[in-house]
């Protein structure tokens, strides 16, 4: 059987980081995008981050250009913004596609698991979310006008 804890990704320094290393822990996994109206949940995610720091519990952010076109910058200009203006201290990966047939695989995976509106696969803007459990399963997938703090109690559940 598959699980999250499967796959890897390059995180937002450059270095490929499998999500191994995130075994045992529930994780909240999010496409974001720095110009976006949602991108106020950058605040919410990292509320999540640090109220549960010493939980078996993650946030992984994994920035995302398909939605309008607003996440254009580059690696260290994400991870600049994200720091300086919310001060996101929670792992952040280099941009990624969350749609068509550049899919990173996670997120193939990932829609395969949980489906969307009218069981779409697709994701449908920035900030879509999801939930998996400590054993690496997706419990569930979150729109993205669907705030981190609204997702607390599924989170305590979990960990």
């Amino acid at each position: 059987m598959t699980s999250v804890y499967d796959f890897s990704a390059t995180a937002i320094d450059g270095a490929e980081q499998a999500l191994e290393r995130y075994r045992g822990q529930a994780l909240l996994i999010v496409n974001t995008a720095s110009k976006c109206g949602f991108t106020g949940q950058y605040a919410g995610l990292e509320a999540l981050h640090r109220e549960f720091a010493d939980k078996p519990f993650e946030v992984l952010g994994f920035p995302c250009n398909q939605f309008g076109q607003q996440e254009p910058g580059r690696a260290a200009e994400i991870a600049s913004f994200c720091t300086s203006t919310y001060g996101v201290d929670f792992p952040m990966f280099d941009k990624i596609e969350v749609n068509g047939p550049n899919r990173h695989p996670l997120y193939a995976w990932l829609t395969s698991q949980k489906k969307g509106f009218l069981g779409s696969r697709d994701i449908k803007w920035n900030f879509t979310k999801f939930l998996t459990d400590r054993e690496g399963r997706v419990v569930a997938r979150y729109a993205p006008q669907v705030e981190p703090e609204a997702i607390k109690a599924d989170i305590e559940k979990l960990i």
